[in-house]
């Protein structure tokens, strides 16, 4: 597979949004593929979109915080399959770009951008053998696997007949694998209410063995290659992820909600135009100002980010917070006004319209477990001065290991 072509965050954003016309149309071919169309992937490609997250040595964009958001958004404005598709590779990708072996990084980026999406948590075991590892284990909810040519897995690792724990800690030590996707035995199981042209299906791995080189902690915020951005690890960059999405489906949302507002003539008998209801415009207001406080919370919380990992600081326990509380945020919102388009809409919502994929994609996006309201919970406890000394992991507030 030929590289793709290099280029820099600002024409990804521009071509992002000179294509959403183009994945607009493809979105409904899409969902009934249950994957990503040859055309939009092709289009994805030629863009150069999957060099998002790819440190420049490698020869990727390395984009900082806030223009991933903004290409995110775009893209997820356009369709949130094949947004969600492009940041989940993002993010695996980048992160094996930045934190596996030298020997892999140079096997696995060499003339090329390869797509690695994958699922994270550590359904698999490990077993050391040599200088490498031997990977079995199943996992679900792969976004974006069908895509892919090599997988990003979790597993816990298995040393003489026993986990091995991390240094000084009763925990487990936990690896992420970088395994090509032709190991894997591909086992479907995406008939989703939305996000269905993901194609993140549940797969197996067996017996398979792994390089060392080809392993990265899962939440390593030590890079070995590219900038400062790759200090914000897994937390920040799936956060990224996540949050662009609920902006492009916010904006996208209410956007068609106004178009048929617009275009709807008033129901036979005494029910009036919807654009001539009071209680229509009223909320309206009332729903674009919330979806653009909480992406102005966002913009705030990650530009102070940036100012951070200019001065070479890392991102600090607050800043954390305040980036899954904007994410725990915007996403509340967004479902929301998706809801409120859906019911204004009547009738119109329940044919396969864009108003009615918005629905559908955005409350899949939800059921996350970044989204969950444990993650706010532990940003109030924080926030309330409750949990002195305890640091961040994906999951949760924890004392340091």
């Amino acid at each position: 597979m030929k590289r793709d072509a290099m280029v820099d965050a600002n024409t990804l954003l521009t071509k992002a949004r000179e294509l959403a016309p183009a994945f607009m149309d493809e979105a409904a071919k899409n969902e009934q593929a249950g994957r990503l169309t040859d055309a939009t992937m092709a289009r994805l490609r030629d863009a150069g979109m999957f060099t998002m997250m790819i440190p420049k040595s490698l020869g990727g964009a390395e984009v900082s915080p806030v223009q991933a958001l903004e290409i995110i958004e775009a893209l997820c404005y356009a369709d949130a399959s094949t947004g969600w598709v492009t940041m989940a590779a993002g993010v695996c990708t980048g992160m094996a770009a930045a934190y596996m072996g030298n020997a892999g990084a140079k096997d696995v980026f060499d003339g090329r951008i390869p797509i690695i999406c994958g699922q994270g948590q550590a359904n698999g075991r490990a077993v050391v053998e040599g200088n490498g590892y031997r990977l079995t284990g199943k996992w679900s909810y792969g976004s974006g696997v069908l895509h892919s040519d090599y997988l990003h897995s979790g597993a816990v690792i298995v040393e003489n007949g026993a986990l091995r724990m991390r240094p000084g800690t009763n925990e487990p030590e936990m690896l992420t694998f970088i395994v090509p996707t032709r190991e894997a035995k591909i086992l479907g199981n995406w008939d989703v209410l939305g996000l269905r042209a993901t194609g993140s299906v549940d797969y197996a791995l067996d017996n398979v063995f792994v390089p060392a080189d080809y392993t990265h902690l899962a939440e390593s915020t030590d890079p070995m290659r590219g900038g400062s951005f790759y200090t914000i690890g897994i937390i920040g960059m799936t956060t990224i992820g996540h949050t662009g999405f609920a902006m492009g489906m916010g904006r996208r949302a209410l956007d068609e909600l106004a178009a048929f507002a617009r275009k709807r003539p008033a129901a036979r008998g005494h029910l009036p135009a919807l654009a001539d209801t009071d209680s229509f415009h009223a909320d309206f207001g009332d729903a674009e100002a919330k979806y653009r406080a909480s992406r102005a919370l966002v913009l705030e919380t990650w530009r102070d980010i940036e100012a951070s990992l200019a001065r070479g600081e890392k991102m600090n326990t607050r800043q954390i917070t305040l980036l899954r509380l904007a994410l725990n945020h915007i996403t509340t919102v967004v479902a929301d006004i998706c809801t409120f388009a859906y019911r204004e809409a009547g009738g119109m919502s329940l044919r396969n319209t864009a108003l009615q994929r918005c629905l559908r994609d955005m409350y899949a996006g939800t059921q996350h477990f970044l989204t969950r309201s444990h993650v706010l919970r532990e940003c109030g406890r924080e926030l309330a001065g409750l949990a002195q000394g305890q640091e961040w992991s994906l999951l949760g507030l924890a004392d340091p290991r």
